[in-house]
């Protein structure tokens, strides 16, 4: 058994997942636009993170753009037979790196396309539709048209799987009243659990839940009772709050993103952690205080 094993397994597009992935946004340039710094580390740990377990790999053709999918294809085509590739649609990048809405038919079928030519595929495993209503995060509003779109590309064979991206509970409805939704990818986290209803009810339906930025939006004192937690713990916070994931519900696959080896063997890490009960509940007590 490896380390990432002890985490459990979740079933993403009818195939069987480790709960701990990896998210390739972090291989891009900074604040995902360009080049890596270093393009033969990034192929490393790709290399690394399929050679540890992981079959659950997170990318975008938007994060670059064109830079992350063709990392991972030069790192692992042909791709392992249990590998099951996660990519988003619905925006695009200014010239000067603006992260830019594209949910029109036109914007998500050459997205699509875009992401089969780079990471060298005839179809998709599973695309997540991102919603970008607003600047600020989720906002209600119709995704019929955006959903219905994508759906049709699944028929002509082009994507196997749809899931849902920045999305509010009434949109993950209305876009399962049109499609099979396998997986809804939003903001999580210790402190910020506004989605605590939305993964229960999710996990009822068999449906995969993948929160991402595990440390993202903590204010001082947060990250205080965290650090103070992995400290005791003889582990590191990102350590903490993944194995807190886990922990939270099964239906929760994890995608933590580095662009180093180091990090990478770190976060895997988080698979052998076991939270003693007192470790919860002052973790429990970040998002009561954020409440």
């Amino acid at each position: 058994m490896t380390t990432i094993d002890q985490g459990g397994s979740y079933e993403l597009g009818g195939r069987l997942v480790k709960r701990l992935g990896y998210g390739a946004m972090q291989l891009a340039g900074p604040g995902v636009f360009g080049p890596p710094r270093d393009r033969e580390a990034a192929l490393a740990v790709l290399r690394g993170a399929v050679a540890a377990g992981v079959n659950h790999i997170d990318t975008s053709d938007f994060y670059g753009p064109h830079v992350t999918n063709r990392l991972i294809r030069e790192a692992l085509s042909p791709y392992p037979e249990d590998l099951v590739i996660v990519t988003k649609i619905g925006a695009r990048r200014g010239e000067d790196g603006a992260w830019l809405p594209a949910s029109g038919a036109d914007d998500l079928a050459r997205a699509v396309e875009d992401n089969l030519r780079n990471l060298g595929l005839d179809r998709l495993d599973v695309v997540n539709l991102r919603i970008m209503f607003s600047a600020y995060g989720r906002a209600e509003g119709s995704i019929a048209a955006q959903v219905e779109t994508l759906a049709r590309l699944q028929q002509q064979g082009l994507v196997r799987n749809i899931g849902l991206s920045n999305v509010t509970e009434a949109q993950v409805e209305e876009g399962r009243a049109i499609a099979k939704i396998v997986c809804v990818q939003n903001h999580y986290n210790l402190a910020h659990r506004e989605d605590d209803g939305m993964i229960d009810g999710l996990a009822e339906a068999g449906i995969a839940y993948v929160p991402f930025f595990p440390l993202g939006g903590f204010n001082p004192l947060q990250s205080k009772v965290l650090s103070d937690v992995a400290g005791r713990l003889e582990a590191t916070p990102m350590q903490v709050a993944l194995a807190w994931l886990l922990r939270r519900s099964p239906n929760i696959l994890l995608i933590p993103g580095t662009s180093s080896l180091g990090h990478l063997r770190e976060n895997l890490g988080a698979a052998r952690l076991v939270l003693p009960d007192d470790a919860v509940g002052a973790l429990d007590e970040i998002s009561a205080a954020a409440a």
